[in-house]
């Protein structure tokens, strides 16, 4: 129960660094090997991925956020810096009290529709 409340409070934590635009803070709770995986792309390492989100600058409204040990699912809708509110899962595993790996979940039609 201990972990499941820990990895829940660094996935939270990160996500608010994100909305804040702190970027030092949000990439202190990523593993240096993080990968992420999405419908719209892979980003390897956690300075890549970081230095994506400081030009994306998307901010995450959380519906819901569990736990199961060291994996923390959110559902959350992310604004994408104005082109769309997508509904959203993400799935983080955490490594070591570190966020390894993050997988969203979305359905990418809205932000293809002007392409």
């Amino acid at each position: 129960m201990e972990t499941e409340k820990k990895s829940k409070e660094i996935v939270l934590s990160f996500l608010e660094a994100l909305n804040k635009e702190d970027f030092k803070k949000a990439k202190e709770c990523l593993n240096k090997d993080f990968t992420f995986r999405g419908p719209m792309g892979e980003r390897n390492g956690a300075a890549e991925y970081v230095e994506d989100m400081k030009k994306m600058k998307f901010k995450y409204e959380i519906d819901k956020a569990f736990a199961d040990d060291e994996d923390v699912c959110i559902i959350y809708e992310i604004d994408m810096s104005g082109k769309a509110k997508i509904p959203t899962s993400g799935l983080y595993h955490l490594n070591n009290g570190k966020i390894s790996s993050l997988n969203v979940f979305f359905d990418p039609r809205p932000l293809l529709k002007d392409k």
